[in-house]
């Protein structure tokens, strides 16, 4: 067998079948050759999906009829001045887009040059090109893809219908105009407009967010919280959404990297573990991430559609990112989604009048505010090594008010969570606000207090034990018992002190202060699953937020537990300073707020 040279024709479609997989595929070329152009507009048409025509018009800088000669020829481009790969600055720069498609298709160019005073068109149709024409065209460019794979037929069999194709078109288009919020973006299928995104103007971050918001949903607007941070010459900014604003899977986590969108499995990693303990295992945040670095630390040239990249420092840019978002999500606070009220109105509206409820719930009718020795007694309940303030140093409670100094307002409605009005259910407490109502979880709630304070004691130095009077002894079974004795010291650390007891059983004497009156028996058998789950090689302070999460549930307040008017009011008060209460340690949400004029469309008071 004979070694050749491939034909001209025959290399480009093999190029064909790397850079361009589908429609969306050619999109992308093109969309990244006019922002690299300079453009401030650019439309988009495609019919039957792209198969019968893709069009793609900016109003970029433009080429003559010479560079439209160069332009349909294999690596020929204009983004590498200085045949440096590793200072690349420009989304396009192999130089194979326009010939790759231009092999499998009919193409034609039409450009005219910022200030010239006339237009060209060059047409290339299965790889033949022709020669530039004089045509009419304002300034800018316009690319027409007609007949997709027209000269390699077999492709046409791996296309999905039409509307699958446009819908990978218009999210590669989505994810280049969020990189790019000052470039104004339209999508049409030739009968109707698809997608539509003015340009945004003005200030850097507000812009990128109305970009996010028009793409992804106002309610991402209204539920996410902003992300700057730098670190070693590696900057982050972006939006990240509230844990519990979230998503069943992760196609909504967007990644940009110098303003090249990206996928990215590290970077998945780390935003999943940076929510790890504020969201459950099945649910997945909404992020825009946009990671800014010197060219030199990225190599943007390890995947033909330049879809991956490989960083120099993976290391620095995860640490970056789990920092980032959980500082942004702990300065978030109590807060949790807007949309879980609009989800509450909207179950409420939905159906009739329920029957009179026959379950007992405790009233409070005109409760007088509690005197902060009352509050103090109350958080004192919640915490048994101390009180809840005492864990807390950043919440300062003022002197004990004499009870008859109360004034007759309530002002507790001005705190953020408002003032304890009732408990449902054992359940539930029921707080009012000035200008609306909040419904509380009351385990969910004191279970993420619990966490941050044990998180805080473990930040601190050895974890504070109290000593059982007498052993729990815990039958786990051989194979559990023996993966609690193995990891006895490590528990110790974290205020479990186990000890093995026989076949199959293990013997608690110490369990960590904080968690108080818990359930050894079931906190020792949720460990020991966890331990199985994990697997022998992997450090329990690895996952240091999902012990302290278990061990927080068991110490929590249950449902089912009546509370004081007090003891409603020094929850709520813990909860609006303390980091991520917004949601539990399974990312459930603790709290959910209804406005009052909302309350009132559903009465027909408005």
């Amino acid at each position: 067998m004979n070694i050749r040279l491939l034909p001209p024709t025959l290399v480009n479609q093999i190029a064909a079948g790397e850079v361009v997989e589908r429609p969306a595929s050619a999109v992308k070329e093109l969309v990244e050759n006019a922002l690299d152009a300079g453009a401030t507009r650019i439309d988009v048409v495609l019919v039957e999906g792209g198969q019968a025509l893709i069009s793609v018009t900016d109003d970029g800088c433009g080429m003559g009829p010479d560079d439209l000669e160069l332009a349909v020829e294999r690596h020929a481009t204009s983004k590498l001045p200085d045949d440096d790969l590793v200072h690349i600055r420009h989304l396009g720069f192999r130089g194979e887009a326009l010939p790759s498609i231009g092999s499998v298709a009919r193409l034609t160019l039409t450009s005219r040059p910022r200030g010239g005073d006339s237009a060209w068109s060059l047409c290339v149709e299965g790889g033949a090109k022709g020669t530039p024409q004089p045509a009419a065209h304002p300034p800018g460019t316009r690319v027409e893809v007609r007949d997709l794979f027209f000269a390699t037929p077999a492709r046409l069999k791996f296309l999905k219908a039409p509307r699958t194709e446009l819908s990978h078109a218009v999210d590669t288009l989505e994810r280049l105009a969020m990189a790019h919020p000052a470039v104004g973006f339209s999508l049409s299928d030739g009968t109707r407009s698809v997608l539509k995104l003015a340009a945004q103007r003005g200030e850097r971050a507000a812009a990128q967010l109305s970009r996010l918001a028009a793409i992804i949903g106002r309610d991402f607007e209204a539920n996410a919280v902003r992300l700057d941070a730098e670190r070693d010459g590696v900057r982050l900014t972006g939006w990240a959404g509230l844990p519990t604003f979230n998503k069943g899977t992760n196609a909504y986590q967007y990644l940009f990297v110098n303003g090249r969108p990206v996928k990215d499995r590290l970077v998945v990693g780390a935003v999943r573990g940076a929510y790890q303990d504020v969201l459950g295992h099945d649910r997945h945040p909404v992020v825009a991430l946009f990671l800014e670095l010197d060219a030199q630390a990225v190599d943007v040239n390890v995947h033909p559609a330049k879809a991956e990249v490989r960083f120099r420092d993976s290391g620095l840019v995860r640490g970056l990112i789990v920092s980032a978002i959980r500082h942004a999500l702990a300065e978030a606070g109590h807060r949790a989604s807007s949309t879980l009220g609009v989800a509450a109105l909207g179950a409420l509206g939905a159906h009739a009048a329920p029957p009179r409820p026959t379950t007992q719930y405790q009233w409070h009718p005109a409760a007088p505010r509690p005197s902060f020795a009352q509050v103090q007694q109350a958080a004192n309940a919640f915490a048994p090594s101390g009180g809840l303030s005492e864990a807390l140093p950043n919440l300062s409670l003022p002197p004990s008010a004499p009870a008859e100094e109360t004034p007759a307002e309530t002002p507790d409605l001005d705190h953020p969570l408002g003032a304890a009005r009732a408990q449902l259910h054992d359940t539930y407490i029921i707080a009012e606000t000035r200008d609306g109502l909040v419904i509380v979880d009351q385990h969910a709630a004191h279970e993420r207090l619990v966490m941050e304070r044990m998180k805080a004691a473990l930040a601190q130095g050895p974890v504070k034990t109290q000593a059982l009077l007498l052993p729990e002894v815990v039958d786990l079974g051989e194979a559990g018992a023996a993966r609690v004795a193995d990891a006895a010291e490590q528990l110790a650390q974290l205020g479990l002190v186990v000890e093995a007891f026989g076949p199959g059983a293990v013997a608690v004497r110490e369990v960590p202060a904080l968690l108080g009156d818990c359930d050894v028996q079931g906190l020792v058998r949720d460990l020991a699953d966890d331990l199985a789950e994990w697997g022998e090689a992997l450090a329990l302070t690895e996952k240091l937020g999902t012990i302290c999460a278990t061990m927080a549930c068991h110490g929590s307040v249950r449902s089912g537990r009546r509370l004081s008017v007090a003891e409603m009011n020094a929850l709520l008060r813990q909860m609006e300073t303390t980091p991520l209460s917004g949601q539990c340690n399974h990312g459930r949400p603790t709290h959910v707020s209804l406005r009052l004029a909302d309350v009132e469309k559903l009465f027909g008071r408005r």
